[in-house]
């Protein structure tokens, strides 16, 4: 007798299930994962769930909310039911990530330099070159080994029939990944047999990629490597203090670091230590008071002089931000096309520019079924999604849009697929919630591209909600990356 989801989760299935089909029954790569939930039943699921809350406590594994008044510090909630990822859609994320990724270096290398793609007016000249994420110190330097986004994080969402679209790219300084790795060591924990029972591909060697691909950066044999942080108070500090242990290089705020004569040093007990790599998780406009914003406190004064002069390698480099802005997004597809001469495999959303006539109009008269968004906006904030939004919501932000028009973009309402996941803690119900997924990946060269199998499976744990950020009250799934069936075991490993 084949399983099924359960008469209430199926009739609750208003879009693409990633472990149910229409009619009910398991997708053949989540007959274990349906049969487990079948026998465990949500009572154990609601045991086994308390398990994972306790050991993320212990971990500590935490990220900082500034607006909830109850406090800042929050744990990142992760629900026990993973995420399955064939092999073979896996394969074609990976080829669309390695093709979007390049033709990304390619155009930040361009618009740094010969700027041929707003010449021949594929790109708005107005649209890069106005941009507050433009950074002109970057003109005419090229980054070692011509890499401007070392990592990236890029937002997908399946939509109506499990289709894969591009939602976002994070290319500045994207998060997330240590909850990848995380995630998948509470999961081995809690639940080990499922977890053998699957040919999952392992996670944890992202921290060497990473090392490695910082080191190869620099002309020195042997290179100090040092995670510049925004401090405790940022809400990443656990990414930066846990990437820093795994990698084994030291953590270092702004005042731990001081420019002599274009070289960077470290401030240490034994007097100043010369620094060849940063990766640095701080934002352009703090980085260094003498380029940018001159009242930061967070950068190192002098250090865009000492990267000018060859002294020191950041990653991700300077002014990447301008490819990932949102009015930017709907361009890519044509930057795809311009650099690579190829079509692009993973679709987009229809984005809708604030900045364009005809675009503006359209938003205006369609904000009741749109999603609105700021062109700079990160972390959910100032999203409105005009199908829930309130009439005041809608009469701000229509007048936000007639007043700054080139700050928003929209796209149409998406069905983002869902999963089934464990809520209400205390009525023990699996029900289906929205989610999202980031890939994250490492560039080493513009032709060697490292794509992590697996990602941060975002999850909405509100009923309904297709917001699933962190910051506006989402968790998390471990992902699940099958091998191939011919392809080597990795036994052992998380």
């Amino acid at each position: 007798m084949p399983l099924t989801a359960g008469q209430a989760y199926s009739k609750s299935l208003k879009t693409y299930d990633g472990v149910w089909d229409p009619e009910g029954g398991p997708r053949p790569a989540c007959e274990r994962l349906a049969r487990f939930l079948s026998e465990v039943g949500p009572q154990e699921l609601s045991h086994i769930q308390r398990e994972v809350d306790l050991s993320l406590l212990n971990q500590g594994m935490t990220f900082t909310v500034y607006s909830d008044e109850r406090g800042t510090e929050k744990i990142f909630p992760l629900d026990l039911i993973p995420r399955i990822i064939t092999a073979e859609r896996w394969s074609f994320i990976e080829k669309g990530l390695r093709q979007r990724l390049t033709a990304l270096n390619l155009f930040l290398a361009d618009i740094y330099g010969d700027q041929k793609i707003l010449r021949d007016g594929i790109v708005p000249t107005e649209l890069v070159l106005a941009s507050k994420n433009y950074c002109r110190s970057m003109r005419d330097l090229p980054p070692p080994g011509g890499v401007y986004v070392h990592v990236s994080g890029t937002d997908l969402i399946e939509g109506e029939n499990g289709k894969l679209m591009v939602l976002e790219d994070n290319i500045r300084v994207p998060s997330g990944v240590s909850y990848v790795l995380e995630n998948r060591i509470v999961l081995s924990r809690v639940l080990p047999e499922l977890l053998s029972a699957h040919p999952v591909r392992p996670v944890d060697q992202y921290p060497q990629l990473l090392l490695d691909a910082l080191r190869s950066l620099s002309s020195q044999p042997n290179p100090v490597i040092a995670v510049l942080t925004p401090g405790i108070m940022n809400s990443a500090y656990y990414e930066h203090s846990y990437l820093a242990a795994q990698m084994g290089v030291q953590l270092v705020e702004g005042r731990d670091l001081t420019v002599d004569e274009d070289v960077v040093y470290m401030k240490t007990t034994s007097g100043l230590e010369r620094i060849d790599v940063i990766y640095r998780r701080i934002d352009d406009d703090f980085l260094d008071p003498l380029a940018f914003r001159q009242d930061s406190v967070l950068g190192v004064p002098g250090l865009m002089n000492a990267y000018r002069a060859g002294n020191v390698v950041l990653a991700n480099a300077p002014g990447t931000g301008v490819a990932d802005d949102k009015a930017m997004y709907a361009h890519i597809p044509d930057v795809i096309r311009f650099y690579l001469s190829e079509e692009p495999i993973l679709d987009q959303v229809p984005t809708y520019l604030g900045r364009s006539h005809k675009d503006r109009k359209y938003i205006l008269d369609n904000l009741e079924s749109l999603v609105i968004k700021p062109t700079d906006g990160s972390g959910g904030y100032g999203l409105v999604i005009g199908p829930s939004a309130t009439s005041s919501e809608l009469q701000e932000v229509r007048s936000l849009i007639r007043s700054r028009g080139d700050q928003f973009v929209a796209q149409p309402v998406q069905s983002l697929s869902t999963l089934p996941t464990l809520v209400g803690r205390d009525e023990n119900r699996v029900e289906p919630r929205h989610v999202d997924l980031r890939p994250f990946a490492i560039s080493r060269a513009p032709d060697q591209i490292d794509v992590l199998p697996g990602g941060l499976t975002r999850v909405a744990l509100r009923e309904g909600s297709l917001i699933v950020n962190s910051s506006q009250g989402g968790g998390s799934k471990d992902t699940w990356v099958l091998r191939e069936a011919n392809s080597p075991q990795e036994a052992g490993r998380c």
